[in-house]
């Protein structure tokens, strides 16, 4: 493993990690989540399904809404955070919203 792949997982596993303990803590009762081998997956009660995955091969972090889809984020280091490869947004923005939305609890999910 080279230091570029290193330093994806390190950074992608410690943004999934961070997801799995603020959202399970906050809404655990309005959901069921689960993070196994770099895979987030979060089950509204109300129905829908999140799945947030670490995607080695492009250093990508992918996921897929039942908002808005699926969406690709590259890692931009100035930011310091995870923007969508087709558009300016930054997915701890975009999933905060959508949970927001779905349950009435807005998160802090910045690390």
């Amino acid at each position: 493993m080279n230091n570029n792949e290193a330093d994806f997982n390190i950074r992608a596993d410690a943004l999934l990690d961070n997801f799995m303990e603020i959202i399970d803590e906050a809404l655990g009762d309005q959901l069921d989540i689960d993070l196994e081998q770099g895979i987030l997956s979060i089950e509204l009660d109300a129905g829908g399904q999140y799945i947030i995955n670490k995607h080695a091969p492009t250093s990508q972090i992918w996921m897929s809404s039942p908002v808005s889809g699926a969406t690709h984020f590259d890692f931009d280091a100035e930011q310091g955070s995870w923007v969508s490869s087709r558009s300016d947004d930054k997915l701890i923005d975009m999933l905060i919203t959508e949970l927001e939305t779905a349950t009435g609890i807005r998160l802090n999910l910045e690390p």
